[in-house]
């Protein structure tokens, strides 16, 4: 098994440390691209992908992702067929 794949299987587990880097792995992986924040942007980070739906997401400070967040992203992606 790939470390993508690995990655994957964590993140459908909702673990409660999903971290911001692993959130970006794995969008990224999945073909999303980061759109950069605006000058007034702050923690507000969107990702785009050219055939699914955007997903806007708040980038935590010094702490592990929110699992609310987790759940929302996974809702998406698997609307979407990503995973």
């Amino acid at each position: 098994m790939s470390q993508f794949n690995k990655l994957v299987a964590r993140f459908k587990s909702v673990p409660t440390d999903f971290a911001w880097n692993e959130m970006v792995t794995l969008l990224e992986g999945l073909g999303y691209t980061m759109k950069a924040p605006g000058k007034t942007g702050g923690s507000r980070r969107s990702f785009t992908h050219p055939k699914a739906s955007n997903i806007h997401l708040h980038k935590p400070h010094s702490r592990p992702f929110v699992v609310a967040a987790c759940r929302k992203v996974l809702r998406s992606l698997k609307r979407d067929r990503l995973i």
